[in-house]
């Protein structure tokens, strides 16, 4: 199994753990293949994953996938559109073997060690390597009210830098 991390950086020759939000350990942070496709995106842009679990309700599924034949959805606001559009990252591919799981829900791995990357690969249409994964990409003024819909359900979810979505 591969895993990945995302940047806009080019030329990263070796990762170093580093200390994140309030962790007290510091680490590596790579993504499984599943869940690759939600790091599609310009870093600091602002997005939700949304995909049915076993135990979705089927009111649920209905409700965001009714319209679709997808199975997993990315929505982000309108304000990044362009962004995503004309951006451009870097996925750097890992062994396995130096990572262990962290959240598996979100697909997070990491390695307290520093570790180098296998492999680096440019993704310039990002669109289209989203909508090549089969993915349903939507587009909305805000992320607020998808938000607070699927918190109130019971599909799951990844909500990736909320912190930069518009506030209502």
């Amino acid at each position: 199994m591969k895993l990945f991390h995302f940047s806009e950086e080019p030329d990263i020759q070796i990762f170093e753990p580093r200390t994140i939000y309030d962790q007290t350990d510091a680490k590596v942070w790579t993504i499984d293949e599943y869940h690759a496709p939600h790091y599609y995106f310009p870093r600091e842009c602002p997005r939700v994953c949304l995909w049915p679990k076993d135990d979705t309700r089927d009111m649920d599924v209905e409700r965001f996938f009714g319209m679709s034949k997808a199975n997993r959805i990315i929505a982000i606001e309108t304000g990044w559109y362009e962004r995503v559009k004309q951006g451009t990252i870097y996925r750097y591919a890992f062994d396995s073997a130096d990572f262990e799981l962290e959240e598996e829900n979100a697909g997070y791995y990491v390695s307290r060690h520093p570790v180098i990357p296998m492999e680096v690969e440019r993704i310039d249409d990002l669109i289209a390597a989203i909508l090549n994964e089969g993915i349903e990409l939507r587009i909305t003024p805000s992320l607020q009210p998808l938000r607070e819909q699927i918190l109130k359900s019971t599909v799951n979810f990844s909500m990736i830098r909320m912190k930069n979505a518009k506030l209502e």
